[in-house]
């Protein structure tokens, strides 16, 4: 068993207000805490680990070329497969809370790494 505490738990700011926090990182899985600004929409990214994001607090809209816009409430999820090109917005005056949870894990400086390429 692996306990991380959130107080304590590794985290950093890809853009402007955009925390993400982690929550699990090993190699079959790993969770991402994050707060979305108002208005932030995420740079159009893809990557081979699955996604099911899943909405804590406000509204996200997840948008694929395959699959077009899906608008998320509060206690909703969306599955999105790896490899599947896609971005995340957050269209409220207010920021929206989440969880990514990645199968297989992805490293969590991928925003980070993603920059410098």
């Amino acid at each position: 068993m692996k306990v991380v505490h959130f107080r304590s738990a590794e985290r950093y700011e890809p853009e402007k207000d955009w925390k993400r926090v982690s929550l699990c990182s090993q190699e079959d899985v790993s969770i991402e805490h994050f707060v979305k600004p108002p208005g932030h929409v995420s740079p159009l990214h893809e990557h081979p680990s699955a996604q099911v994001l899943v909405v804590l607090k406000g509204k996200l809209v997840a948008r694929t070329d395959k699959h077009g816009e899906e608008v998320l409430e509060e206690g909703d999820a969306v599955y999105i497969p790896g490899n599947q090109p896609h971005t995340v917005t957050n269209p409220l005056q207010e920021a929206s809370v989440g969880l990514d949870i990645f199968i297989p894990g992805r490293s969590f400086d991928f925003w980070l790494k993603r920059k410098q390429s």
